[in-house]
């Protein structure tokens, strides 16, 4: 009878088991990379706050266990409160009663204690993970190759990991939590009903059964739903910043395109909440048949013991209440414990994507065994045969591309737009490492450097220079971090730069705060920000600088100024200068011209303009220009040309 009863129980957790094979998102089938996912995820954890997860631990066992401590107690309580009634007053019949109740009580204060515990656990460790995966992926923004950036699909996964992905670390870290204290606490339940039934434990089970299959099919329907949805979520970041950005407000009302990206905001928008609203529709009715079912099990669960109770007799009302408690309170905690199961594969399907993005792989990295960089040029640089191509593009930038800039001189570098002037410079800086070919600083090729020693060797001015919002005196100290800050040296660069008169107006000089999305903040023109970003470039004392059209924002007045120190900026220092303007390229000890990716010629102003070749055509052209007053349409620049300058020194 004994064996029958055991074989019985058997079988059904052997079909149970089956089923749960053959469950969709499988928690067999890839397993192994749920498992690595929630590996790599508590290592995560460990490594943001020990002592945090050691203490969550420790507080999560014993909200465990008093669950099913508090049941056993109310059939204490049930039992002796029907003999102290019997007994009519009599004080050693009470006192069971008595005792059982003020157990009852501690432990429930004693659960509360833990529950505010948690709490506190919970919230400051949230805190703590999230930073900690945020510095994750800054670390790994910072050190991706800037291909990456050029790609939709990289900013899709980069959004994927910093929208969600922040926060999945410590949900499964809840969701191990609350599979580790349900399970304990059913072990207890199954504990007190299997005195009763060893096939209670087993109904338990496959009557919540059905719950947790829905669970795992809507879980892994919104992931997939969720990544491909990443586009669109990333288009109504767009609108919204557009609607709401201060340096959009102007042109938007100008031209009363708030409605119309008002229309494209709430379109996107409409047709996530519509297939959100679907998704959670079916959910519902699914959850819903489900509880259905499990409602007529414990009905039925609870006529048999009634039955027993009423014609077995074998039955005291405090095993009924017991029995009561344990299986609807089972119910809950197996429905509660599969339902933390799928959310710790749906944890893992979100942490796969944060993942994805912490492992992606560099192709310019640092080598093994770096070689010592130059503390300045002494023979210069030299582009060997590259040629380039941007990823995903079939056509090269450069094909053996070869030149020479020699240490302590000023190159200028001119041609059409798309000719590649920008592109050199950023395989200068090796943002990119070419297909063939190779750069060598004094013979050195750059690949042999680390990367931090190598942009060390460079100063940089972007031909859209960054907005810092600080004050003055930071922005332009962000030039080299490294470097002792001196008042001297900050407003040298920035008189060098031509931004100490505009400075001087400011009210409260180099301590104002720049920026409107600041409290008193006070918004510059493009080109202040383009000298702030010059005092920035020159305050590095590095030995080769890169300006990419310098004066591209700058007014006639600051331009002339920034020509007339231009020499002493650049004295006993490489510089390599990207510039559409004559009236720069002129000044330089060599100038460069390009045209499709190749160096057609070079020289200086005056060679280049007795080589009648591109140079002198597009200088003739220019002064053309400038002698019907039309250069500005020509250079197609924010600043006027110097008419004066040019005609003075041709």
């Amino acid at each position: 009878m004994v064996l029958c009863c055991l074989y019985s129980p058997r079988k059904a957790i052997v079909k149970v088991f089956n089923k749960l094979r053959k469950l969709p998102g499988s928690l067999s089938n890839g397993f192994k990379d749920h498992a690595l996912n929630w590996k790599r995820s508590f290592k995560l954890i460990w490594e943001a706050s020990p002592f945090y997860t050691v203490a969550w631990s420790a507080l999560l066992l014993l909200q465990g266990v008093l669950p099913g401590l508090l049941v056993y107690l109310t059939k204490l309580v049930v039992d002796t409160l029907v003999i102290a009634l019997d007994g009519q007053g009599d004080w050693e019949k009470a006192r069971p009663a008595i005792i059982a109740i003020a157990a009852m009580a501690v432990v429930m204060l004693l659960s509360e204690v833990i529950q505010s515990l948690l709490e506190m656990v919970r919230t400051v460790q949230s805190d703590i993970i999230q930073d900690h995966v945020k510095s994750l992926v800054h670390s790994k923004s910072a050190t991706t190759d800037m291909a990456h950036f050029e790609s939709p699909e990289y900013h899709d996964r980069l959004e994927q990991a910093t929208s969600d992905g922040a926060n999945r670390p410590l949900s499964l870290l809840e969701s191990i939590g609350g599979v580790v204290q349900n399970t304990i606490t059913l072990l207890v339940m199954a504990g007190l009903l299997i005195s009763y039934s060893v096939w209670l434990p087993v109904v338990l089970l496959v009557t919540t059964l059905p719950a947790f299959i829905i669970i795992l099919r809507f879980d892994r329907e919104y992931h997939n739903w969720w990544r491909g949805t990443t586009g669109t979520r990333r288009w109504i970041q767009y609108f919204d910043m557009m609607l709401t950005h201060y340096l959009a407000v102007a042109e938007l009302r100008v031209f009363n395109l708030n409605p119309h990206f008002q229309s494209k905001y709430q379109d996107l928008r409409k047709s996530l909440r519509n297939e959100r609203i679907d998704q959670v529709r079916r959910l519902s009715i699914a959850k819903l048949l489900s509880s259905i079912l499990s409602l007529v099990v414990l009905g039925g669960v609870i006529g048999w013991m009634g039955w027993r109770a009423t014609f077995g007799g074998a039955l005291t009302l405090g095993d009924l209440a017991l029995f009561y408690q344990a299986f609807n309170r089972g119910q809950g905690l197996v429905r509660t414990l599969f339902g933390s199961l799928g959310q710790m594969i749906k944890n893992s399907l979100f942490l796969s994507v944060l993942f994805e993005y912490l492992d992606l792989r560099s192709s310019v990295s640092d080598p093994e065994s770096p070689v010592r960089t130059p503390e300045k040029l002494e023979e210069g640089i030299r582009v060997k045969n590259v040629t380039f191509s941007y990823p995903g593009s079939e056509r090269p930038v450069f094909r053996n591309l070869s030149l020479f800039i020699p240490a302590g001189k000023s190159v200028a570098i001119v041609g059409e737009n798309g000719s590649g002037k920008t592109t050199l410079v950023k395989l200068l800086c090796r943002f990119y490492d070419p297909e063939s070919g190779g750069i060598e600083f004094d013979g050195v090729d750059i690949r042999k450097f680390s990367i931090r020693q190598l942009l060390r060797l460079i100063t940089i001015m972007f031909q859209v220079p960054l907005p810092y919002h600080a004050t003055v005196r930071e922005t332009i100290a962000l030039g080299d971090l490294d470097a002792s800050a001196s008042d001297e040296g900050i407003e040298t660069a920035a008189r060098n730069a031509g931004a100490d008169e505009f400075i001087a107006r400011l009210p409260q000089k180099y301590e104002t705060l720049l920026g409107k999305a600041h409290t008193n903040g006070v918004e510059l023109s493009a080109g202040e920000w383009q000298r702030l970003a010059l005092a920035r470039a020159y305050y590095r004392k590095a030995p080769i600088v890169l300006l990419d059209e310098p004066t591209s924002f700058l007014d006639s007045w600051a331009e002339a100024h920034w020509f007339r120190l231009f020499r002493d900026l650049t004295r006993e220092r490489t510089a390599v200068v990207i510039t559409h303007r004559f009236t720069i390229a002129m000044r330089a000890d060599v100038i460069f011209v390009m045209n499709d990716g190749q160096i057609v010629e070079s020289g200086t102003h005056n060679e280049l303009l007795e080589l009648h070749g591109l140079y002198a055509q597009s200088w003739h052209d220019q002064m053309q220009a400038a002698s019907s007053g039309n250069a500005n349409q020509l250079e197609g620049q924010n600043s006027p040309f110097d008419e004066r300058f040019v005609i003075e020194n041709s």
